[in-house]
């Protein structure tokens, strides 16, 4: 125990008490490496062990120095006038109370560490959780709110949703039979490279591929294509990820994002290429509605080089769908929807 290597083996006389009404009793005191040993001085049998790190010193600073093998609950004790028996018993209680105090010291450091190391990790992940939370549980109202406050942000580079009624007839005609049955689509006048989908199953798409195609079909194809490319809960998380977490609690706790949180996300949008789903996907999914493949192909890439699986793979390729997508006067509506 102790490290007072001079004074190993160290041996003084002692009177000894077994109990407070024992008769005292001459011994012999040892001082090994971690025991007090209590000995008979005519036959060397051991009578008591004491563990050092327990001893105290009942009288500090009288002499004889009184010991006993604890400090609470014990009979024994034993009285010794030896001065450097007591001065190696001080050194020794001296080394166990630094030894405890760097201990303590010691706990208390990592204590703190993993007290610092827990509100990092809480830090770093709660937020993050949070914001996760909040995009799970938005129900389908808070969803098309959300994908409004986008399309309000993207108007801004965009341009203002075009408004005429009969050209949005003909969408509101289109969404159920392209989309979904709650699915709404809206046109704006500047381009956004192909059709973008955003939370509440609101789609986008720009006048350009209304006025220059020569049908419905590419702009159709766009809108599949976006329904296939994203899937609703990403939209939402990505969307609530860029409000950020104090938005994300008010979402949560009041039911709508504040007005400013979609902020820049219409520009960010426009700034990455529309997503685009595997082609077998798609062509499966454009053969289900009757719509060719080759004009969204040629949309994407006129000379055809770069989309050739999908022109070769265009389930019309040879035979027209049984029905057009679109009558004359519809189309002729829809080209229409930003004029005026």
């Amino acid at each position: 125990m102790t490290a007072l290597t001079k004074f190993q083996r160290l041996e003084a006389q002692g009177s000894w008490r077994a109990a407070p009404d024992a008769p005292l009793r001459e011994v012999i005191v040892s001082l090994g490496d971690a025991t007090l040993v209590l000995s008979d001085p005519g036959t060397d049998r051991p009578l008591s062990h004491w563990s050092l790190p327990a001893v105290v010193q009942l009288n500090p600073g009288a002499l004889p120095a009184l010991y006993a093998p604890g400090a609470e609950g014990t009979d024994e004790t034993v009285a010794i006038d030896d001065p450097l028996m007591i001065d190696a018993i001080s050194r020794v209680q001296g080394a166990v109370a630094s030894h405890r105090a760097h201990s303590g010291r010691l706990r208390g450091v990592l204590l703190a560490l993993a007290i610092l190391a827990v509100l990092g990790l809480l830090a770093f992940w709660l937020p993050g959780a949070l914001i996760a939370h909040a995009a799970r549980i938005a129900p389908p109202a808070q969803a098309r709110d959300i994908g409004m406050a986008i399309l309000a942000d993207l108007e801004r580079g965009a341009g203002k949703v075009c408004t005429r009624e009969s050209g949005q007839a003909v969408l509101d005609h289109l969404a159920p039979h392209l989309l979904d049955p709650d699915a709404i689509i809206r046109v704006v006048p500047g381009p956004l490279g192909g059709a973008r989908r955003l939370p509440g199953d609101l789609y986008v798409i720009g006048s350009d591929l209304l006025r220059a195609a020569p049908g419905p079909e590419a702009a159709a194809a766009h809108l599949v294509s976006a329904r296939l490319a994203t899937a609703e809960p990403d939209l939402k998380a990505d969307a609530v990820r860029h409000a950020g977490l104090a938005a994300s609690l008010r979402l949560m706790t009041l039911g709508h994002l504040p007005r400013e949180a979609m902020a820049g996300y219409g520009n960010a949008l426009l700034m990455q290429p529309a997503p685009r789903p595997a082609d077998a996907d798609l062509l499966a999914a454009l053969g289900e509605r009757g719509i060719p493949a080759e004009p969204y192909a040629r949309s994407i890439d006129p000379t055809g080089q770069t989309v050739l699986p999908l022109i070769e793979g265009d389930p019309f390729r040879t035979d027209p769908p049984a029905r057009p997508l679109l009558t004359d006067e519809q189309w002729l509506a829809l080209q229409q929807i930003c004029a005026g």
